[in-house]
């Protein structure tokens, strides 16, 4: 389109004209939400992936304190034994209310 075409002195638009411009927007926006769709795929993908990485980490992390707890238990066996009858008295004391 010409900027002859858009000056509205130059001549009087058709339906022609108005029809085409219709098309354009249209295929504008067509463009524009493929465009919207690609980058929230890339997002969601980059977002998939750092969750990833975290909970891979936070699984090593908890491993590791699973591996120390269990190192306590055999060294400690009668301490680990009151802890955990404690802590389930506890838990048996607030299920109640």
């Amino acid at each position: 389109m010409t900027s002859e075409d858009m000056d509205p002195t130059t001549r009087n638009p058709t339906t022609e004209d108005l029809a085409r411009q219709v098309d354009a927007l249209k295929a504008d926006i067509s463009r524009l939400t493929e465009s919207l769709g690609e980058f929230g795929k890339a997002k969601s993908q980059q977002y998939r992936t750092e969750a990833q990485r975290r909970a891979e980490g936070l699984r090593d992390q908890a491993q590791g304190r699973m591996d120390e707890v269990e190192v306590y238990v055999r060294q400690n066996p009668t301490q680990a034994l009151g802890i955990a009858a404690g802590v389930g008295l506890l838990i048996g004391l607030f299920s109640r209310r």
